[in-house]
């Protein structure tokens, strides 16, 4: 039997991956429209910044280990123009036609450049892709600092707006919305918002951007902007084939990654989740649910019976060194939702005050009537990360904020203090309950 998989990313290739251990005879091709395989996209803006010397260092294999390794076949600037199932035969951009028996979709997503005039400029830049990020990168490098509009308050575009203030650009942030991280938490918000303008980023919120001439964005000058909003599950492939897409314009899904087409599976950017707090499918593009959903893909294409059961929505993002991390739902997304939540912010230390302790700020959120965990965020320099995990592994259990309270999270003054700051915010958001 053969496997075919649309995608050489993250949710491709953890597909074909895990198709090939769970069946040794099973024939697999990955089909890459780009030159580049199995990087990490979320390492892109990192290299922008300085950080990682070579974008090359993203890449976790290339083609060739695949082929040498695994016996899978990947296929760069293999661009598919078709999928003709009932052929069972995907046309490419070349004229050649590959036939399967199943299929993985994991086409990932892509920017909407029609979105905002002028979106395919020359002063315009992305980080979406090697060869986008390469590009920004060479032109940060190649002229002195000016002025750089960043459209777009996403983890993107704050991570691209660190990156432009390392190489001294003044920059503007311009979001669409009235809260970063489509979180739709203003406290969350003003916090980011005070760290930006400590860096000189100069955040203008409910600013929608009309269009982008050679001079600017709208009457606003600008010598680069980089474009860091209209992101898009990329389904036109799927649509065409008949899959049926969701709400979100997703391509939708079981928890078997199957599609509305018999024998064909999609995963990661361009395939819908299950929301664990809300049970609604949902459209969350993040590398961590792209290559779990591509592991369930590629072993149910191979005939195992396995499940995603979904997310909470948990990122990270380094705001210029200040790490912002939200999991589940803010108060005005569960309200949406039907539910009542209260919420509290709290501000601790992330260690012993004697053991220099830094700022670590948490926010819970839980239902008044059932006394559920819904959602929270934590804002710090250090011991974020670790945090966040505690909040949406209680949110995975759907744990009550009471046993939440309860936890025995580790203690010593190097670490972590007495009350660890997630306890302190729950037992304040008790009270409010």
């Amino acid at each position: 039997m053969r496997l075919a998989v649309i995608g050489g990313v993250a949710a491709g290739l953890s597909a074909a991956s895990r198709a090939r251990r769970l069946d040794p005879r099973l024939e697999i091709v990955v089909l890459e429209k780009s030159d580049s395989v199995s990087y990490a996209a979320c390492g892109l803006p990192y290299f922008v910044a300085g950080r990682v010397g070579d974008w090359r260092d993203l890449v976790v294999y290339d083609a060739a280990y695949f082929s040498r390794e695994r016996r899978i076949e990947v296929r760069t600037r293999a661009e598919v123009k078709e999928i003709q199932h009932a052929r069972r035969r995907l046309e490419l951009a070349s004229g050649e036609h590959v036939t399967y028996e199943k299929l993985v979709i994991a086409t990932g997503a892509r920017q909407d450049r029609q979105a905002i005039p002028g979106s395919t400029l020359p002063l315009v830049y992305s980080m979406n892709t090697p060869a986008e990020a390469v590009r920004l990168k060479q032109q940060l490098e190649r002229v002195k600092p000016r002025r750089a509009a960043v459209i777009g308050g996403g983890y993107i575009g704050l991570e691209a707006a660190e990156a432009l203030r390392t190489y001294g650009w003044r920059v503007m942030l311009l979001e669409r919305g009235a809260d970063l991280l489509q979180r739709e938490d203003s406290e969350l918000t003003r916090r980011i918002a005070t760290h930006l303008d400590w860096f000189g980023v100069d955040l203008r919120l409910g600013y929608a951007v009309k269009s982008i001439t050679e001079g600017g964005v709208d009457d606003e000058k600008a010598d680069l902007v980089v474009l860091a909003s209209g992101l898009k599950p990329n389904v036109d492939l799927a649509r065409a084939a008949g899959a049926e897409l969701g709400q979100s314009g997703a391509i939708r899904v079981n928890d078997r990654m199957e599609t509305s087409l018999g024998g064909i599976y999609a995963a990661g950017d361009c395939a819908e989740s299950m929301h664990l707090v809300t049970g609604r499918h949902c459209w969350i593009p993040l590398g961590t649910t792209a290559n779990k959903m591509g592991r369930v893909a590629g072993a149910c294409a191979a005939g195992a019976r396995e499940r995603f059961p979904g997310v909470v929505g948990t990122s990270i993002v380094r705001v210029c060194g200040l790490g912002v991390a939200i999991t589940g739902l803010s108060a005005a997304q569960a309200r949406r939702e039907g539910l009542q939540p209260v919420s509290v912010w709290t501000k601790s230390r992330d260690r012993a005050r004697y053991f220099r302790g830094r700022p670590v700020e948490v926010e819970l959120v839980a239902d008044r009537a059932s006394g559920r965990l819904l959602g929270g965020c934590v804002v710090g320099e250090q011991a974020v990360a670790g945090r966040i995990n505690v909040i949406a592994t209680a949110l995975h259990a759907r744990m009550s904020l009471e046993d939440f309270s309860q936890l025995d999270l580790a203690y010593a003054p190097p670490f972590a203090p007495v009350w660890d700051p997630v306890l302190m915010a729950a037992r304040q958001l008790r009270k409010r309950l």
